[in-house]
């Protein structure tokens, strides 16, 4: 039994729930993800597998169909999953952070007509804030909903929407006029409903071709461009405008906990590759673990495998508990998509020129452990929510 990032406290339930995800991963996921990720092939059978396990359901309350799980339990099953491939993690991602929106800010027809569909794998969720030109810059959204007869009128342009084309409910953050002086005061979140595909998937909605990425293949990654698309007013997440930053926030809370988890497993596994690696390379009459600069490689990558995880299950214990994270939350996507980066490093540099080929497995963990760096806003990001949270209860008496 592996003595890194272990958990503390786990109930029977939650023991069981990662025993299993763990076999999985380790016969499903390892042994074929170099062939799927080099050729960028969606994992529908790995997919599949999730389904039967109950994996899109995991959070959502039992009345619902689903396993009604916790935060912290989700994202132990991702550090898992991603351990094995990050991408399969990022295909349950979106669809989680959906069924958490859903399930916080829902109408009760929204749940009813949503929810067990999701725990059954037959809607699978995306959501999408992001533009060509805003960035980090969320209220600077220019893709307006105007209202219509039919309800809503949406026009514009959504970018690096993950499971953009795999995905059929897609939670979209868009403006609309709410005359509130505050610009994120003026932003609503609505739920849009789609085939799979891509093209002009419904009149007034184009999923243009999938963007090729340096890493992060198998897992689509899309634009969203909307021409006069009309939605009807039910589907406004809430059934209130005006709120969709405020949802779209405690969607991406979560979201960085999720990430921080993929970070804990890309890492996990990139120490596992490189301690034996160091112990089956042999230099100058030894394998390579004996000689003290590898060795104090390792001690290094190991401490900081689990600083990470520690930092992202105290995030999630602390979101089930239902106090605020945000800062916790940044803390712990920002060290550990950093300590991620940095191990996965170390671990190319330990395979030496072996690293370097695409038969190594190290290869695909250098070109995914970038992503994570600026996935859910970048480490800048995360330094300048820690910084405000900081200040905020920190505040000078003097």
């Amino acid at each position: 039994m592996a003595r890194l990032a272990q958990t503390a406290g786990l109930t029977d339930i939650q023991e069981e729930i990662l025993a299993t995800v763990r076999t999985f991963v380790d016969k499903e996921i390892i042994p074929h993800a170099q062939t799927l990720e080099h050729g960028d092939t969606y994992p529908a059978d790995i997919v599949d597998g999730m389904k039967e396990m109950g994996l899109f359901g995991l959070t959502i309350p039992e009345e619902y169909g689903g396993l009604g799980e916790s935060l912290l339990t989700y994202a132990l099953v991702v550090e898992q999953i991603a351990r094995g491939w990050m991408s399969v993690s990022g295909v349950i991602n979106t669809h989680f952070i959906v069924a958490h929106m859903l399930k916080q800010h829902g109408t009760p027809e929204q749940k009813q007509k949503y929810l067990p569909r999701m725990a059954a794998g037959e809607v699978r969720g995306s959501f999408s804030m992001s533009e060509p030109e805003l960035g980090s810059d969320v209220a600077a959204i220019r893709t307006r909903a105007t209202k219509s007869d039919a309800g809503y009128t949406i026009n514009g342009q959504k970018m690096w929407l993950t499971n953009g084309g795999t995905s059929n409910l897609t939670a979209v953050l868009v403006k609309t006029d709410e005359g509130a002086e505050k610009p994120h005061q003026n932003l609503t979140t609505f739920l849009v409903e789609k085939p799979e595909g891509y093209g002009e998937v419904v009149p007034g909605l184009t999923i243009p071709g999938k963007i090729d990425k340096m890493g992060y293949k198998g897992v689509d990654t899309t634009e969203m461009v909307f021409d006069g698309f009309e939605i009807a007013a039910d589907q406004v997440l809430g059934g209130v405008t005006g709120q969709g930053f405020r949802h779209m926030m405690d969607g991406v809370e979560v979201g960085r906990v999720n990430v921080a988890a993929r970070a804990c497993g890309i890492a996990i596994r990139a120490f596992e590759l490189a301690i034996d690696y160091s112990q089956q390379r042999r230099t100058f009459g030894k394998a390579i673990a004996e000689h003290q600069a590898i060795a104090f490689k390792l001690a290094e990558m190991a401490t900081k495998v689990e600083a990470a995880h520690l930092m992202m299950v105290n995030a999630a214990r602390l979101k089930d508990s239902g106090q605020r994270n945000d800062v916790e939350a940044g803390m712990a996507k920002l060290i550990a998509s950093e300590y991620c980066a940095e191990v996965t490093q170390e671990s190319f540099r330990i395979h030496g020129g072996y690293g370097y080929s695409k038969e190594y497995e190290i290869e695909r963990l250098m070109r995914e452990a970038p992503f994570l760096l600026i996935g859910e806003g970048t480490s800048e990001i995360q330094k300048t929510i820690i910084s405000r949270g900081l200040l905020r209860d920190y505040q000078s008496r003097g």
